[in-house]
């Protein structure tokens, strides 16, 4: 037992959950595997690739951006851009090992530190300007703090990089709190100032890192001052409040979800119920009226001043004809996080569904091919991509929030692909690759992963323990998958149930095999009515955990109605045919009333050229 508490230490040191145990006061129920023990191959490893290449080593403006820090910026919040880079390059350097990004990122970070001004703070305000207004000054620093503990976390645990963190955080915490000091709610660009108490989660972090009492103080402050100015957004969220009215006028999804980030650190460290209800009926609120069937959410209906990045009933307006701006990428990177927070606390695989659906389609459909951006926002039906938002232009290139935070999504994938229980190895996404846990007396155990999954249901999951004795191995079983079939060794295993877990436990053998067939039948979708009764009239398409969609790039009448034949529970006899277009996952033939069509997988749809998807199909009467 001794060796398995030793191990589980180093992985929550190496993912920034533990750095003094006695400042804990919850136990998380899942854990990351530790840097450099996960090597996927294939499907989310080219993508991971491709952005690392392209973008964090390639186009993204580095010394343009960290000019902010000594010239000043030209419009509000510009400076979060560096502190989102070293975060994003930190992350892919856990995965990647890759030398190249650790010295790009070393640079930025260095440079960053340089910036320092003489009150300590790394700011884009003068010092005599802070904390600054309308400016985003509080979120700017939250985010040179995300990077900065990222780095130290992940990347290097260099002292240096470790006290300009403090200074940062001392330099706000000597200007906002109680009075005579600004309070955290009268800060912000927007009318309810929320951005700012999403710093909440990098002081955790520092709590956690130094376990010194006045981070932890401060952090409740800001969670005592409720989040947001005129309204209490916690005791919103424990009282089961829709998100829509959680925190009007500015029910703005991206910020929001920052700031329970920082909760879901808030509640590690307090172990106070009433936290955890907050996080629950966020999670369960979002998930059930707010994600789309790619895994995204926002949308203009409610709040058209909030351009589609707002909580709007997106889960039901998401067919709305009336939609024209919706799912932005920082907000489905965020969710995606915001989950891997709550799966780590709770263990609740409902967290994985929602991870697998926005990795595998709202994610890498908002990618650019080449991996140089992601989409601002994305629509399901008329001009999939756009670049139109906040952000600066340079020399053609467009540096937006979501293609900094796009990247941060690929990086969270291996991060939560395969995870490590008390008990041993957690199975979350079945990618191709190698994942090194241990068992639960502390043994390593390997697991290797052999599958073309999603194109197919079809896993092999190759057992190598080191020694011998009885340990777990838990799968996640998507809810959409009805009908799991797992066997170990030939085996039939009882117990598969569609949304839960399947624990196997047993004295695991080198060379154990783990079969798992997935029921991979297409599946009919019917939308829901919303505010616009015309959005009932839709209908989509599901295979696996992918998304289809028609695709004016081979179908001029992507946009006709149609009418899909399927049989009485909603499966569709598709065909897997050999895409068009190249680069594109997967394709298919699909039956309707009026002859077969081709649906491509939304994230293989390419409309950066200026043609339109259409995901939610019109009903042809």
């Amino acid at each position: 037992m001794k060796r398995i508490t030793t191990f589980l230490t180093f992985v929550l040191l190496a993912s920034g959950l533990y750095a003094q145990e006695a400042v804990y006061k919850v136990h998380d129920a899942l854990s990351p595997l530790p840097g450099g023990k996960v090597k996927m191959e294939g499907y989310f490893e080219d993508d991971i690739l491709r952005s690392q290449e392209n973008w964090a080593k390639g186009v993204m403006p580095y010394g343009k951006v960290l000019e902010f820090f000594r010239s000043g910026r030209s419009k509000f919040a510009l400076g979060e851009m560096p502190g989102k880079s070293v975060r994003t390059n930190s992350l892919l350097w856990r995965y990647t090992r890759d030398a190249g990004l650790k010295r790009i990122t070393k640079a930025v970070v260095d440079s960053l530190i340089a910036a320092t001004k003489p009150n300590g703070s790394i700011s884009c305000t003068p010092v005599e300007d802070q904390p600054g207004d309308g400016d985003g000054d509080i979120w700017e620093r939250k985010y040179v703090l995300l990077g900065l503990s990222q780095y130290y976390l992940d990347v290097e645990k260099d002292p240096l990089v470790l006290e300009a963190m403090e200074k940062e955080a001392r330099s706000v915490m000597d200007q906002v709190g109680p009075a005579p000091k600004k309070s955290i709610t009268s800060l912000g660009w927007s009318s309810t100032n929320i951005e700012s108490s999403s710093i909440l989660e990098p002081i955790m972090r520092l709590y956690f890192i130094t376990g010194k009492r006045e981070y932890l103080d401060f952090a409740t402050y800001i969670v005592g001052s409720g989040g947001n100015e005129g309204s209490d957004i916690f005791a919103l969220l424990e009282a089961g409040t829709p998100m829509r009215e959680v925190g009007k006028p500015y029910p703005k999804a991206y910020e929001m979800t920052s700031l329970m980030e920082g909760l879901a650190e808030y509640y590690r460290a307090t172990g106070d119920p009433r936290w955890l209800t907050c996080l629950t009926n966020f999670f369960n609120e979002v998930k059930d009226q707010e994600i789309t069937i790619i895994g995204n959410a926002g949308t203009d209906i409610y709040w058209p001043k909030l351009y589609g990045e707002g909580w709007g009933n997106t889960a039901v307006e998401q067919s709305n004809p009336d939609v024209k701006r919706m799912m932005e990428t920082c907000v489905g990177v965020t969710w995606m996080k915001f989950c891997s927070q709550y799966l780590r606390l709770t263990g609740d695989p409902a967290a994985v569904d929602c991870i697998e659906r926005y990795a595998y389609n709202g994610l890498l459909g908002a990618m650019r091919p080449d991996g140089k951006g992601f989409s601002y926002v994305n629509l399901l039906n008329g001009s999939k991509v756009t670049n139109s938002g906040w952000g600066i232009v340079f020399d053609g290139l467009p540096v937006t929030c979501c293609n900094l935070s796009g990247p941060t999504g690929l990086a969270y994938i291996p991060y939560v692909a395969v995870m490590q229980a008390d008990d041993g190895p957690v199975v979350n996404l079945y990618n191709r690759g190698v994942y090194k846990a241990v068992t639960a007396d502390g043994r390593y155990i390997s697991l290797g992963i052999d599958t073309d999954f999603p194109r197919s249901g079809e896993v092999k999951i190759a057992v190598f323990p080191s020694g011998s004795g009885e340990s777990a191995i838990k799968l996640h079983i998507p809810s959409w998958s009805v009908n799991t079939s797992v066997s170990v060794d030939g085996k039939p295993v009882k117990g598969v149930r569609a949304g839960e877990y399947l624990k196997i436990v047993r004295d695991w053998k080198a060379g154990d095999e783990i079969r798992v067939s997935f029921d991979m039948r297409a599946r009919l979708i019917n939308a829901r009515e919303g505010v616009n009764p015309a959005g009932k009239d839709f209908q989509a398409l599901q295979w696996g955990p992918l998304v289809f969609a028609r695709d004016e790039n081979i179908d001029p009448e992507y946009s006709e109605p149609v009418r899909i034949v399927a049989d009485q529970s909603g499966a569709v006899d598709v065909r897997i045919v050999t895409p068009e277009c190249p680069g594109a996952r997967m394709c298919l033939l699909v039956p309707t009333t009026t002859g077969p069509i081709k649906m491509v997988d939304y994230s293989s749809v390419d409309c950066w050229e200026g043609s339109h998807i259409q995901t939610w199909l019109p009903v042809l009467k």
